[in-house]
């Protein structure tokens, strides 16, 4: 409670930002919907966010070297606040995909300064709590902001003005109370390769747990308007599939900590898998089962780049930790720049059902990968398997990662 109490800003600060980037995701997804771009146009259109959102992870560490954590937040809050208005004003897909990109840059930036003052406050001994008090708050103002969209009519300017709102008034919390962290030293290297080497299943189900959260939470709400759902029913959609989330994560963490890692990944695409597929198959079910298997494929679903995270680290030294959470993020936010343009040229090609119908192909492709991996190698042994790292990718939250600034 002591480190809740200490962290609070963050928190506070940060479920707000959260009801403004959950809402302006769902908003730009819908609105482009209704303009009538084409929907591969509206899939770079949101891929654009995650080009912006490497950038960011890489830009933001030098930037707190330079001007501090707390201006680093303002400067990038203010920035984000404006291009959402820039984007009520300018509804064109050129203008739109451009301040997309800024607009990953910016939450980027954000997310590194949030987890690096939630890593200085957090200790061996409350790491896992906190962390997934932090994650609770995040999932919680999500999903909270999907039903924002009902408020004000997406095809006006005045959701683009709420979402500035609520992005510029995260910043007062945090600018108030937070202080300059220290800056720890760097941490020990480690390529691509050697990740790939020491976990090739958890690479690959990085990688494909971009592509599914980006696709879930960039072309969620183009599926569910193009399947004729109205305000609402998207808002009520989008809101199963991300709070489903909060129920699935401990759970499925603390089964991964006590089996083997692998087993577990298996037994969760297949689910999702299986779930889509259905989805797909009975068409015509009726609205409440079709919510119902929504939430229980994302909750399966997103939790695929916890366990990826977890299995990787499994196999690391704790000084490569730092540096193969940074390689991993790019690798997630390569693959998730992937994701909504293969998801919407598909729909555009085949329809609405191909959203469900590409998700599950990327479950179930990993599915046999993890068999595979499995029959190659033998499990960790139990007393070298690290903690479950309650993490999520940069399709919409910020990733629990140790985040470290390397001195001057």
């Amino acid at each position: 409670m002591s480190s809740i109490t200490a962290t609070w800003p963050l928190l506070l600060g940060m479920g707000v930002l959260m009801l403004g980037a959950g809402l302006q995701s769902t908003l730009l997804g819908l609105r482009a919907t209704l303009e009538g771009f084409p929907t591969p146009v509206t899939g770079i259109i949101m891929s654009c966010y995650y080009v912006g959102y490497l950038l960011g992870t890489s830009a933001a560490p030098r930037m707190m070297r330079q001007i501090g954590h707390i201006r680093v937040f303002a400067a990038l809050a203010a920035v984000a606040s404006a291009i959402i208005l820039v984007q009520g004003i300018f509804v064109q897909s050129a203008v739109w995909s451009v301040t997309r990109l800024m607009s990953g840059v910016c939450f980027a930036g954000i997310y590194v300064v949030a987890e690096s003052w939630l890593n200085d406050r957090a200790s061996h001994t409350n790491r896992g709590r906190l962390l997934a008090v932090y994650m609770l708050v995040l999932y919680v103002g999500l999903g909270a902001a999907q039903f924002l969209i009902i408020v004000a009519s997406p095809s006006t300017a005045t959701p683009f003005m709420l979402v500035s709102l609520l992005i510029s008034l995260s910043m007062v919390p945090i600018a108030v109370s937070a202080q300059q962290l220290p800056q720890p030293a760097l941490p020990k290297k480690v390529s691509y390769a050697e990740l790939y080497r020491n976990s090739p299943l958890g690479v690959v189900g990085v990688c494909a747990s971009g592509m599914i959260s980006a696709i879930i939470f960039s072309m969620g709400p183009v599926y569910a308007r193009l399947r004729g759902l109205g305000s609402s029913g998207i808002a009520t959609f989008m809101a199963v599939s991300i709070l489903a989330a909060v129920l699935t994560q401990y759970p499925v963490g603390r089964l991964s900590d006590r089996t083997d890692r692998r087993t577990v990944i298996a037994g969760v695409c297949t689910v999702a898998t299986i779930v889509a597929g259905s989805i797909v198959a009975f068409g015509n079910m009726p609205h409440g089962l079709f919510l119902l298997l929504s939430a229980v494929f994302s909750g399966f679903a997103l939790t695929l780049y916890s366990l990826s995270v977890s299995h990787v680290n499994d196999k690391l030294e704790p000084a490569q930790m730092v540096d193969a959470s940074s390689a991993l993020l790019r690798l997630n936010g390569c693959a998730a720049a992937v994701g909504p343009v293969l998801a919407g040229s598909l729909i555009h090609a085949f329809g609405p059902p191909a959203y469900f119908t590409t998700l599950a192909s990327l479950t179930g492709a990993l599915t046999i990968y993890d068999l595979w991996r499995k029959s190659r190698r033998s499990p960790v042994p139990p007393e070298q398997k690290g903690p479950f790292i309650n993490a999520h990718p940069q399709g919409m939250v910020a990733p629990i990662v140790r985040t470290e600034v390397p001195k001057q």
